[in-house]
């Protein structure tokens, strides 16, 4: 089954359109089936982003985007500084 990559916009929609179709009656696994996902993929977008605007998950996104190059580029600067501390040790 070929996998969607949805926007943080369209996981918010996604969840209003869920609490729309419960609060007209519907249960959790009818609304969730109507609008494309499993279950699962429910509960975990609602962790990630239940409560959450638009403009915060666009925020929270290119927060844990950045976080992901900071970490890269410290994990880079360690690995030079272990280099240069092993040939320092090899000079003397």
């Amino acid at each position: 089954m070929a996998r969607k990559g949805y926007t943080p916009e369209q996981v918010i929609g996604k969840l209003r359109e869920v609490e729309v179709l419960v609060h007209q009656g519907k249960t959790i696994g009818e609304a969730v089936k109507k609008i494309g996902v499993s279950d699962h993929t429910y509960y975990v977008w609602r962790k990630e982003y239940g409560g959450m605007g638009v403009e915060q998950a666009k925020k929270l996104k290119r927060l844990e985007k950045e976080n992901v190059r900071l970490k890269t580029l410290v994990a880079d600067l360690s690995l030079d500084k272990d280099i240069l501390k092993e040939a320092l040790r090899g000079n003397s």
